[in-house]
């Protein structure tokens, strides 16, 4: 099955790398000039300096071209999905899109499953999501994620067509609990990176992933995810990786929180906008998130780091 990776930011350019191994990959760049530039350089200067192309991997902007493929890799923010689905709309109805972003659209609560459903209802939709950085995949690392698709006949397919030398795909028909997963950890990596940025130590930043993953259950178990999706990759994988790195732009979003830094505005931060979602759909259901409302209002400046956590410790005393 043929593939094109539509988005040449890291990950989109790292897949790219990594799904050459076994053929010729088409990576669509939306700018002109930044496929030009790559075409030129035969690396993503801007995005992923110092990993060269493979040969396999053809740059074009040409949505004609990248959208006649099988499989169509949607690496593009969560927060762009739709503009960019809208925008291609007649080139990429009735395809096989596999989203490769993390998060919930802001103005609707919708993960990407849900947001190619909306906006292409002939597409097959599916996601790819868990614990990964695009320089370990350029790079070769061994790397395992989640497939998730609700069509499990399709998700066999694209996890034979998508796993390479060094990325491992475990399939799973919950789209519900991989998107959840993916994007709800997020939240939570801003407020260890936080933790760690104000200097309140490890035994602070395990305590708010152990009570974080606890949020990410309540929520994600209440929208029909499965127990089992959470505690796996696209879940309880994922949270780990990004909570203690800090290739995690969410993390050192959370760093620059906590050291009172300002931080980089032109790096996209997948868990600013799905921080304020989550809290947004959370009182809509009447769910308790307080760490995860603490995160929205750091974010929103109606907090300070000493009113969190001054919040998170005077919650009434329960059983874990």
């Amino acid at each position: 099955m043929s593939v094109a990776v539509l988005g040449a930011g890291a990950f989109g350019t790292a897949l790219a790398i990594s799904l050459a191994g076994k053929g010729a990959v088409t990576l669509w760049a939306r700018a002109p000039e930044h496929a030009r530039d790559m075409r030129r350089c035969r690396e993503n200067v801007t995005r992923l300096p110092g990993v060269a192309l493979p040969d396999a991997v053809t740059v074009t902007a040409d949505m004609a071209a990248a959208a006649a493929h099988e499989i169509l890799l949607l690496a593009v923010p969560m927060q762009q999905l739709r503009g960019v689905l809208g925008a291609y709309r007649a080139a990429l109805a009735g395809r096989t899109l596999v989203a490769c972003c993390k998060g919930i659209e802001l103005h609707s609560g919708r993960g990407p499953v849900a947001v190619i459903a909306d906006t292409l209802p002939t597409a097959r939709p599916a996601l790819l999501t868990g614990p990964s950085f695009a320089r370990d995949i350029a790079r070769g690392l061994p790397t395992a994620l989640t497939l998730a698709c609700a069509d499990a006949a399709l998700g066999e397919r694209l996890q034979r067509a998508l796993t390479t030398a060094n990325l491992r795909l475990y399939r799973t028909t919950d789209t519900v609990g991989a998107e959840l997963g993916g994007a709800l950890k997020n939240v939570i990596a801003i407020a260890c990176g936080a933790v760690i940025g104000a200097g309140l130590g490890d035994s602070a930043r395990a305590a708010l992933m152990t009570r974080g993953y606890a949020e990410m259950q309540r929520m994600a178990l209440r929208l029909g995810a499965k127990p089992e999706t959470l505690a796996g990759l696209s879940g309880f994988g994922d949270l780990a990786l990004t909570c203690t790195s800090e290739q995690s732009r969410n993390y050192r979003l959370g760093l620059s929180l906590g050291r009172g830094e300002a931080f980089d505005s032109s790096l996209t931060v997948e868990g600013a906008a799905t921080a304020r979602a989550v809290a947004e759909k959370a009182g809509a259901m009447g769910l308790e998130m307080p760490i995860t409302a603490c995160v929205t209002g750091l974010l929103d400046r109606t907090l300070t780091l000493d009113d969190a956590m001054a919040r998170l410790l005077a919650r009434p005393l329960k059983e874990e």
